[in-house]
């Protein structure tokens, strides 16, 4: 599964169907706006089109992941989303059954303490450090 691949049964329902699904998923990522500006949404068959004008590469892909860990969405496209090339090495993880954000922080940097970092991140998609899903995609940050 790819960056842009999610499961789609599982996340956060924001939608019903999908008549109603990309004023939803819009309002869902515009209101922790990681940075898109002119956002755009449009969704068939449980794969999202994302388009407009990124902040920067961080942005588009808190975007991506805003939208790709809600239920119903199996796949994200950005080739109408701009942004500049980011200059952090970033890293993607698949949380699994029995994870938490200090496991991860142990499995990626070493240190269990270093979990606020993956947190802080990951803000606009995880909003509780102790409440993480598995299936959920998030970023991790290596520099």
């Amino acid at each position: 599964m790819g960056l842009f691949d999610f499961m789609k049964d599982i996340g956060k329902k924001v939608f019903g169907d999908e008549d109603e699904a990309p004023e939803s998923i819009k309002a869902h990522i515009e209101k922790d706006n990681p940075g898109i500006t002119g956002l755009n949404v449009a969704i068939k068959d449980g794969v999202v089109e994302l388009s407009g004008e990124a902040a920067s590469s961080e942005a588009m892909e808190k975007a991506v992941l805003m939208a790709g860990n809600l239920k119903g969405v199996s796949e994200v496209r950005v080739s109408n989303l701009t942004a500049p090339q980011g200059d952090g090495k970033i890293e993607y993880y698949e949380i699994v059954s029995g994870d938490t954000l200090s496991g991860v922080s142990k499995k990626f940097y070493g240190k269990a303490s270093e979990y606020m970092r993956i947190f802080e991140a990951n803000r606009e998609v995880i909003k509780d450090p102790d409440l993480i899903f598995v299936g959920q995609k998030i970023r991790i940050p290596m520099d």
